[in-house]
């Protein structure tokens, strides 16, 4: 066989990959969009760029945790990817993305603790899988411990932007940080959940910055 037979197989591969991999990259949603987006438990206040484009969203803190959920998109496996800011306060920044969304109370996410970022004592609790309703950080730390939660590598600046990576290949997700090639956390999920929707996501007590949301389906 030819040079040229042996990689015109590889190169049909790639093609056809790329024919079924669906590249979404959701506008903002405004401070009254109920169209596109569904905002549980917060309230969104809208960072605003040259020509009126909304550059980045902040969500407020209240009790409970929040959810903005984007409706146009039913999300299985793929990447997601996400700049986001949180802060140096001890347990008031938990930030991150919720996948496979059932409802409000029903999904996967993989959220981060800026305020654990620099601090050697706590840097093993910096990144975090969960699964609500069953599986809360609590019960995963409390059964499975050192599994579900991680250091970042590299270690952002807890008060900065900050660039996530999540490789969703049911059961198992990855999770980058900047322009790692590592992943800072690797799982198999403890959910049931295969397909949802994708949103934002804000713990207890915090508030988060978000931006750049590009999703992958594939």
């Amino acid at each position: 066989m030819t040079r040229i037979h042996l990689i015109l197989p590889i190169v049909l591969v790639l093609l056809t990959t790329n024919l079924f991999a669906q590249l979404v990259k959701p506008e903002l949603p405004g401070a009254s969009d109920k169209q596109e987006w569904v905002v549980y438990n917060r309230e969104i206040a809208c960072i605003m760029a040259e020509l009126g484009k909304i550059e980045s969203i902040l969500l407020n803190s209240n009790e409970g945790d929040g959810l903005v959920v984007y409706q146009n998109l039913e999300f299985e496996n793929g990447t997601i990817e996400v700049d986001l800011k949180g802060k140096d306060v001890l347990q008031r920044s938990f930030l991150g993305i919720a996948f496979h969304i059932q409802d409000e109370n029903s999904y996967n996410a993989v959220y981060f603790r800026p305020f654990n970022f620099k601090k050697p004592e706590r840097a093993g609790h910096s990144v975090q899988y969960i699964s609500h309703p069953e599986f809360t950080w609590f019960k995963l730390r409390s059964d499975f411990p050192e599994q579900f939660e991680n250091p970042v590598t590299p270690i952002p600046d807890p008060n900065d932007w900050f660039h996530a990576k999540i490789e969703v290949s049911w059961p198992n997700v990855k999770v980058y940080v900047d322009d790692a090639e590592e992943p800072s956390l690797a799982v198999k999920m403890k959910s049931a959940f295969q397909t949802g929707k994708v949103g934002f996501w804000v713990g207890n007590g915090s508030d988060g910055s978000f931006r750049n949301l590009t999703i992958v389906k594939k």
